[in-house]
This record gives C-alpha cells, sequence and structure tokens, in this order.
C-alpha cells in the first residue's frame, strides 16, 4: 500500500495526554503543547516517540521512510538504532519521521512540531503492543472523536 493511500485510513493517537482536548476546553491547552514542544522537553518527547518504534522494531519489521517516499520499497529495512534515534533527536533530527510497520499496512508518523504520533491503519496486535508500550514511556493511545 502506498503512503497517500495510508494517510487516507483510519487513525489513532500516541499523546502526552490521555484523551483529546475538546476545541472548548478550559485550561491553557496552547500554552502547555509550546511548553512540550520547545526545548529541552521536545527532545525529552521525541525520545520517548523513537524508543516506542525501537521496541516495536523487536517485534516487527520496519521501514524508515524518507521525507520524499511514496510506497515502503523506498525507505530502509530495519535502520540501525542510532540511525532511527537520531531522526527524531539530536544534529540530525528530521522535520518528520514516517515509518511503515512492514506487512501490516500500519504507518506511524511523527513531526516535530506535533506533541503526539499519528499511526494509520493499525492493525488489532500492533494497536495493543504500541498501547502497551506507550504506557511503559509515560504516554496515552487514543482514537479521536470527529468534530473535535
Amino acid at each position: 500500500m502506498e503512503v497517500d493511500e495510508l494517510l487516507e485510513k483510519p487513525y489513532w493517537i500516541v499523546d502526552i495526554l490521555p484523551e483529546q482536548v475538546a476545541k472548548n476546553s478550559a485550561g491553557q491547552y496552547f500554552a502547555i503543547e509550546q511548553y512540550y514542544l520547545s526545548e529541552p522537553k521536545n527532545s525529552e518527547l521525541r525520545t520517548k516517540y523513537a524508543n516506542l518504534v525501537l521496541k516495536l522494531n523487536c517485534y516487527y519489521d520496519i521501514v524508515l521512510l524518507d521525507d520524499f517516499a511514496q510506497d515502503y520499497e523506498c525507505g530502509e529495512l530495519n535502520p540501525d538504532p542510532d540511525k532511527l534515534v537520531g531522526c527524531f533527536v539530536g544534529e540530525s533530527a528530521k522535520n518528520s519521521v514516517s515509518i511503515i510497520i512492514k506487512n501490516e499496512n500500519t504507518m506511524v508518523v511523527s513531526n516535530k512540531d506535533d506533541t503526539y504520533l499519528t499511526v494509520y491503519n493499525p492493525v488489532e496486535h500492533v494497536l495493543d503492543l504500541m498501547s502497551r508500550l506507550a504506557v511503559a514511556e509515560g504516554l496515552y493511545v487514543w482514537r479521536p472523536v470527529s468534530g473535535e
């Protein structure tokens, strides 16, 4: 399945918060979001996401896509752990990291200016495993409510 097709599939969120914040919610969501997007919190958060993907790679082959890949055949199969983490944090960190879970037609996307990961088209076992791995990193997995 191509990247564009996966982006049209249902998705789940791996986040610092346990559920979606409503548009009209009290509180200061945007100020807190900016806090987590600034250093050193952004690097700490992206390290958690890198750890989750590394642990997931113990169970599944993954393909690291570059910014212009349209299908997983163009990516790197099971990249070196240091290289993978370097895509999330450090001097060589990318603004966007896309990972395909091979043979599951699932894609994980992390953008440097977001406080969450997006998981497109997850099968039940992948979603369950990611949920358990997320807890170990102090993160939550939830499905967005449409219209919020």
